[in-house]
């Protein structure tokens, strides 16, 4: 029966490719974390988007209406109760000694705002700033939207973070779903954000019209290699509304199965564990008007829970793979935090460590995990 104990193991950690009798593999195993504070986001749905992407429903994703157009050279009624209600919200904060936040404007391309619009949103950033209620913004855009004078103007705004919503490098991918971009483009947006000395975000669809697991992987690869410091994975599913759920009904497209999406988002994270890089998001916020609107797709609620078990059952094996190691049992030292997904959803993967031959686990606050192999 497999035992678990809150204490140290009876051994001393060696090195990774250690396989002598006894040996222990070590992992290290930080998980990376962008900042403490909270953020208290803006949704600009569409809000400076010059055409809709085939599997984009914002208004269904974020739980906000859509922004309908202002007069010419103005700033729409909706934008400005939007950002009264963000400031609010932080001088509530404020007013509790809660420390500063980090604000953040999302669900449209903030870099082709109008020009009035995104005045007032920098405006609402600067004075929200000098108040003492935030410490910094970040924003969400298009690859194809940044260009070296607007990030400037950013960063002199008080801007930290650009996220861009890259969703694949993909060609076949990007072509498919109508992005207007190339790889190439994308490429040259997380150059220029970092060029600015801004810290770059990308967000990632994996199961785009077009995109495979291997795309995928290989698009995770290109993300960590371009820079990026955190990133955002967003299995595509089917909302109503959008030009993919009539792709769909007409049989061009099929959403990724959730075990495929599964197995592909554990080797993204672990990736990006192993390169120090977090990811902060992984799937759709749940929202009642996005449950009534889906069709179809890999959505879970425990989906980040059962990426990360996956993540750390493979992480295990590779390392005993590495290590040539096929032993009939063994231990793992864990850290304290891994309790909440060392067996995904319903304990659905206990089971599959027993049969690699776990008989014991050791809880331990070191931000490592160890592989005994021998003396359990």
């Amino acid at each position: 029966m497999l035992q678990t104990f809150f204490s140290r193991p009876p051994h001393s950690g060696r090195s990774f490719s250690a396989s002598a009798p006894g040996s222990v593999l070590t992992l290290p195993w930080h998980m990376p974390r962008l900042s403490k504070a909270c953020v208290v986001p803006v949704f600009l749905p569409f809000g400076g988007c010059h055409a809709r992407c085939v599997f984009c429903a914002q208004h269904e994703q974020t739980g906000q209406t859509p922004c309908p157009p202002g007069a010419p050279g103005g700033v729409r009624a909706d934008l400005s109760a939007v950002l009264a209600a963000a400031r609010r919200e932080l001088e509530s904060r404020a007013a509790r000694g809660l420390p500063p936040a980090e604000t953040a404007f999302y669900g449209g391309t903030f870099t082709a705002l109008p020009p009035a619009e995104m005045a007032a949103c920098l405006h609402f950033a600067r004075g929200a700033r000098n108040g003492g209620l935030v410490t910094s913004f970040r924003v969400s855009t298009r690859p194809d939207r940044v260009d070296a004078a607007v990030l400037e103007r950013l960063r002199g705004e008080g801007c930290g973070i650009v996220e861009l919503g890259v969703q694949s490098f993909a060609e076949h991918a990007l072509a498919a779903s109508r992005r207007g971009y190339d790889r190439s483009a994308a490429l040259e947006a997380c150059a220029r954000v970092r060029a600015a000395g801004l810290r770059l975000g990308v967000q990632l669809l994996p199961g785009m019209p077009g995109h495979s697991p291997a795309d995928f992987a290989a698009d995770v690869r290109l993300a960590l290699d371009a820079g990026a410091e955190m990133l955002r994975f967003y299995p595509c599913l089917v909302l109503e509304g959008t030009e993919l759920a009539r792709i769909w009904r007409g049989g061009g497209y099929a959403p990724w199965p959730l075990d495929v999406t599964l197995g592909a988002l554990a080797h993204a994270w672990l990736a990006a564990l192993e390169a120090g890089v977090p990811v902060i998001r992984m799937g759709l916020a749940p929202e009642e008007s996005l449950a009534r609107s889906l069709l179809a797709g890999p959505v879970d609620p425990a989906l980040g829970c059962r990426v990360m078990g996956r993540g750390l059952l493979l992480a295990v094996r590779r390392a005993l793979r590495r290590a040539q190691e096929d032993r009939s049992s063994f231990a793992v030292q864990l850290p304290v935090a891994a309790q909440g997904y060392v067996w995904g959803a319903r304990r659905e993967l206990r089971p599959v460590w027993e049969d690699m031959g776990l008989e014991r686990i050791f809880w331990s606050r070191e931000p490592v995990v160890r592989i005994l192999l021998s003396g359990i």
